[in-house]
């Protein structure tokens, strides 16, 4: 038998949980209808050039998360509507944005603004991001918590124990309590399953050695349950008599000697200042490569003059590759409406 309450999941995590399902549950109810709304209306558009388009403003966050309202108001066979209009896409500009009021020829009673509709897609990919993010993070933290539980539920009865060495991953002492993350990375199994435990006034992990920058310590696989668990310096964890915790823990000192090794790993040295900077300056080097590349194949080969970002990547383009790349889809799709970047004056025809 080994003692209850030993693995043990952070408060924190429920906590973390909650905000994450609430957050998904709010970009999805957010941003879900007006996708919906939009798609209806790109089935059967409408340019409404009498419409009136007021408060109509864009900010942007983080340099990319742009967000766009505005108050529609316009007549259609005979009867007026008043709509209010929120949009969010990712999009790296600068300067106003050019559109139109659109609405569904079969449902006039709906309506938004041409840069909703030429965002499309953007917003649909931008949604399925967050929400597959999210959503997984949701699923990982229930999952872990799952485990947890099902795990605790094993220790309440008996079964062979077989040590195993774990990699401690984390620690932190608050007042006269331990609490410690490891990681089932050495053993025979490597799972690779990690977990918590805390440790009350003068108990510590039973640590063995170091691997790298990580100490190394005793836990136990306790039967087929899903989690080892870790051991303290004392053996108390375990429901064995003094005796034979004793003859446990001789063969462990005299191994280890008289000075065990400590919590406590001095790390190695990390990369230089400048290595940093070099991998930096790459990672910036790669993604410059891959949007240029995107660029190309969107101007040259994509299957849609509407094809987001790309339409917007093509927009931001200096004005010679600009004009080059509206001349490539041009010649593609010049009997077609222009896509953003690639307008006239009237937001429509080819520049």
């Amino acid at each position: 038998m080994l003692a209850q309450g030993v693995i043990t999941m952070p408060k924190a995590a429920y906590f973390a949980l909650a905000i994450v399902i609430a957050l998904t549950v709010f970009i999805t109810v957010y941003e879900a209808p007006g996708i919906l709304r939009d798609w209806t209306i790109s089935q059967n558009p409408i340019n409404l050039v009498d419409g009136d388009i007021r408060d109509g403003k864009c900010s942007t966050r983080r340099g990319f998360f742009t967000t766009c309202e505005a108050h529609l108001k316009y007549a259609y066979n005979g009867q007026t509507f008043d709509k209010d209009v929120e949009i969010m896409f990712v999009d790296i500009h600068a300067g106003d944005y050019d559109t139109d009021l659109v609405i569904s020829r079969d449902h006039p009673d709906l309506a938004t603004l041409s840069l909703g509709l030429d965002m499309l897609w953007n917003r649909i990919i931008t949604l399925a991001v967050f929400v597959a993010l999210l959503g997984g993070a949701c699923i990982a933290a229930i999952f872990q918590i799952l485990r947890v539980w099902r795990a605790r539920g094993q220790l309440r009865r008996p079964a062979q124990l077989e040590p195993v060495p774990v990699e401690i991953t984390a620690f932190q002492r608050r007042g006269k309590r331990l609490m410690v993350a490891y990681a089932d990375k050495i053993g025979g199994r490597k799972t690779g399953r990690a977990a918590h435990t805390n440790f009350g006034p003068g108990e510590e992990p039973l640590v063995v050695g170091a691997k790298g920058d990580k100490a190394v310590a005793l836990a136990v696989w306790h039967g087929n349950t899903a989690l080892p668990v870790l051991l303290d310096s004392r053996l108390e964890r375990i429901d064995i008599s003094a005796d034979e915790r004793a003859g446990i823990l001789a063969p462990l000192t005299a191994e280890l000697g008289a000075h065990p090794p400590e919590l406590i790993v001095q790390g190695k040295r990390g990369p230089s200042v400048m290595a940093r900077l070099a991998r930096g300056f790459l990672v910036i080097l790669l993604f410059i490569v891959g949007i240029f590349g995107y660029w190309v194949w969107y101007v040259t080969s994509a299957g849609s003059q509407f094809t987001s970002p790309a339409m917007d990547i093509n927009n931001m383009m200096p004005a010679p590759l600009n004009r080059w790349g509206c001349d490539q889809l041009k010649k593609r799709f010049g009997d077609q409406r222009a896509p953003f970047g690639c307008t006239a004056s009237d937001y429509t025809s080819w520049k």
